[in-house]
């Protein structure tokens, strides 16, 4: 039975015009999956289904969404997160090989709250690892997870009295009122990859949906692991924040928002 499946030109780009033309007449394409943004089941053949193309270094994985969470695209990512999330995501993976699937990882926990700089209220992202943060092919164990996001052009805080330069290239997605992703720019030009990725879409308050579309722009706050933790209320999470600033332990850009 033919699915009510979306291809965007790019995932059929990538995945050829044959394998497209398959998913579309139902010879591929599953009739229930769990949608790859907000996690409940959904059923390709009674309702619109976008396909989600994750591709990594050496592994590619079509996911699947409903159209009103997602719309169909692709979504570069880093190998490591893609060899990572493929356990969360209902999909076909191509190429992939038993032997590169990696231990796991550091996992980025991200909190969302308002801080107030300047008299004025803005939306903010806290972002802190689970586990120390080591450079690619590093060997020693210590935490680069600050100096990374330096070379990358964050700017290292030692107080919050004001906004950080905006990271161009960089952006806030936001869709349907929730938070699903910090996406950076590709490698290669071509479309922005995900940094860090929701497995299922973050609920963000009211408050901090209005001041994102004042703004047009989240603050993005990043510290190592054990510097914030998760602090119940946004006026404790400030205090652990300006106590990470003044420890040197917090870097911070404006990243320009992405959807509403």
């Amino acid at each position: 039975m033919p699915r009510m499946l979306d291809v965007s030109d790019e995932v059929r780009a990538e995945i050829g015009a044959e394998e497209a033309d398959r998913l579309l007449a139902g010879e591929n394409a599953p009739g229930s999956y769990d949608c790859t943004s907000c996690r409940t089941p959904g059923d390709s053949e009674h309702e619109r289904t976008s396909t989600v193309l994750f591709i990594g270094d050496d592994t590619a994985v079509l996911a699947f969404a409903h159209a009103s969470c997602l719309p169909s695209q692709v979504v570069q990512v880093t190998e490591e997160q893609l060899q990572g999330a493929v356990r969360s995501i209902s999909g076909d993976t191509v190429d992939l090989d038993p032997d590169k699937v990696v231990p796991e990882q550091a996992v980025l926990g991200v909190t969302s709250g308002l801080v107030l700089i300047s008299g004025e209220l803005h939306p903010a992202l806290v972002v802190e690892p689970t586990a120390p943060i080591v450079r690619p092919g590093a060997t020693d164990i210590g935490d680069d997870f600050l100096p990374l996001l330096i070379e990358q052009g964050f700017m290292p805080l030692s107080e919050l009295s004001e906004v950080p330069p905006v990271q161009h290239g960089w952006s806030v997605l936001l869709a349907m009122g929730q938070l699903h992703a910090v996406l950076q720019p590709s490698v290669n030009g071509g479309q922005p990859m995900a940094w860090w990725q929701a497995h299922q879409p973050l609920q963000v308050t009211e408050g901090w949906r209005a001041a994102a579309n004042k703004h047009q722009q989240v603050l993005m706050f990043a510290a190592p692991v054990g510097s914030i933790g998760r602090q119940p209320r946004e006026d404790l999470l400030r205090g652990a924040l300006d106590k990470a600033a003044a420890n040197g332990k917090l870097v911070g850009a404006a990243l320009p928002l992405a959807g509403t």
